[in-house]
């Protein structure tokens, strides 16, 4: 039941090239940046990554996106790397766009073995009608365009089919965890941390404080170990690295 991993480079080394992967995170909130470095060091390519988003330039995600180590991006909102559009506007990469709820109950039901269900989200659009660009050519036309979606009415109002997803390994970032790989997430960090976890087949955890079995009442897990197979433990320097998106003051 130890699930403690040496060391991150360890933990991914087995993540071949065109792995799926589902990875935590909002912006650079709870961000597994020491996995997603261990992953950059390790050298696999052509990754299917879905996330919320994908990173910025230089932070998170954006580290393997700017060496070309992604190929499909499954995501929610985009704009804050100027390196992602410039590549999906280029024909270099795969994105497939969905509405961020959407996004989340896709993970979750992945993660509990849902295959399907329906939401109103994203009727009366291309969402559901199809027709959005996934890849571009070089030349700016559409290569390749999002299908048509099922839909049938529940009470009257219609409702768009939409997929679990899961994926071959899970990157997330958690506050504290034990070697059981029970996990607590903390404020913002939580966002979708404990989503992409439930839809790994192999989850790997980096954790900000690694403590005994036990020491995590059970009304404090937000995730159980079930489905996490490894941890990481931070180095306390590692778990203070928390950088701010946009710094906001007030004078």
């Amino acid at each position: 039941m130890n699930k403690v991993s040496a060391g991150a480079a360890e933990a991914v080394a087995d993540i071949p090239d065109g792995a799926s992967l589902a990875v935590g995170g909002f912006g650079l909130s709870g961000v597994p940046e020491i996995l997603v470095r261990a992953l950059y060091a390790q050298g696999a390519t052509g990754l299917r990554v879905v996330s919320n988003n994908c990173g910025v330039d230089g932070r998170g995600l954006g580290i393997l996106l700017a060496a070309g180590r992604i190929a499909r991006v499954t995501g929610s909102y985009v704009g804050e790397n100027k390196e992602f559009a410039r590549q999906y506007l280029g024909g270099e990469l795969e994105v497939e766009l969905t509405p961020q709820g959407t996004l989340a109950e896709r993970l979750r039901a992945g993660g509990a073995g849902i295959p399907a269900f329906y939401t109103p989200a994203g009727v009366g659009t291309q969402v559901a009608r199809g027709g959005l660009p996934w890849r571009y050519t070089p030349a700016g036309t559409v290569a390749v365009a999002s299908p048509p979606k099922e839909t049938r009415d529940f009470d009257g109002r219609p409702h768009v089919l939409e997929h679990g997803i899961t994926t071959d390994f899970a990157l997330v970032r958690a506050w504290r965890g034990d070697r059981h790989g029970n996990l607590r997430f903390r404020r913002a960090a939580a966002n979708f941390n404990p989503l992409a976890a439930m839809a790994g087949r192999v989850t790997v955890a980096e954790v900000e404080e690694l403590v005994e079995p036990g020491e995590l009442a059970p009304d404090e897990v937000h995730l159980p170990g079930v489905y996490v197979q490894r941890v990481v433990a931070l180095t306390p320097e590692e778990a203070a690295d928390k950088p701010i998106e946009k710094r906001t003051v007030s004078g």
